[in-house]
């Protein structure tokens, strides 16, 4: 059903999968967004499929509470209770994805689409620590698929939720472009407590604005996001 989904639905166009390295390990950083998290689902469907090789994605404790996305998720290895961000998969050789944005990417306003919202550093400490590059990700069609109008406080508490969104029943037939981009290398974990806590800070912030950039130009090349 992603196939279809993604292939037939959403027609996404998928650039600078070159950049991905054929073998050998490297951390995936992209933007969240879209009420109900489905770019999580249609990129890493994507990857595996394109790329022919397992790629392990850090998602939310919430996704292995709402079925059928746990099944989805726990058949591809995702994992939601690793402080490290994959640092053992890391260093067997894989690919590791994470959304550093986690829930408030795609927790957003749709007034506020394609704003991402400030990185949490930890994929940085774990790109250090394992001295592999960092590849920006770029996903552009998700906010207006599922487009978050509002929340329901009162369902949101039932069933234990940050939010509930309102949002259409049925995913909307937005096109999706997802752009990969080139790796960031990461700095040596050498010097001071200090030092490193600065290097790791200018790692996440290069990377913030660097996948800020390729969404904000995959916005400008469209007319429509229904084009």
């Amino acid at each position: 059903m992603l196939d279809w989904l993604a292939d037939d639905y959403l027609r996404v166009e998928v650039s600078g999968l070159d950049n991905i390295p054929e073998c050998g390990p490297a951390l995936l950083i992209a933007n969240h967004s879209g009420a109900w998290g489905l770019d999580g689902f249609v990129l890493h469907n994507l990857l595996h499929r394109e790329l022919r090789r397992p790629v392990y994605f850090h998602a939310s404790s919430i996704v292995f509470r709402l079925p059928p996305m746990a099944a989805y998720a726990r058949q591809h290895g995702a994992f939601a209770d690793d402080p490290t961000l994959g640092s053992e998969r890391l260093a067997d050789g894989h690919l590791v994805g994470v959304f550093p944005e986690g829930l408030n990417g795609v927790g957003k306003p749709f007034s506020q689409r394609y704003r991402l919202r400030p990185f949490s550093p930890g994929f940085a400490v774990t790109a250090m620590q394992t001295q592999v590059p960092v590849i920006p990700v770029s996903i552009v069609g998700a906010e207006e698929t599922y487009p978050k109008l509002g929340s329901i406080t009162s369902l949101a508490r039932r069933f234990d939720l940050p939010y509930f969104p309102v949002t259409t029943l049925l995913p909307l037939p937005a096109k999706w472009r997802i752009t990969v981009g080139e790796p960031v290398s990461a700095p040596a974990p050498d010097g001071f407590f200090a030092e490193r806590s600065a290097a790791t800070r200018q790692l996440c912030d290069e990377v913030w604005f660097t996948v800020q950039g390729m969404v904000d130009r995959d916005v400008r090349r469209r007319t429509t996001a229904f084009w």
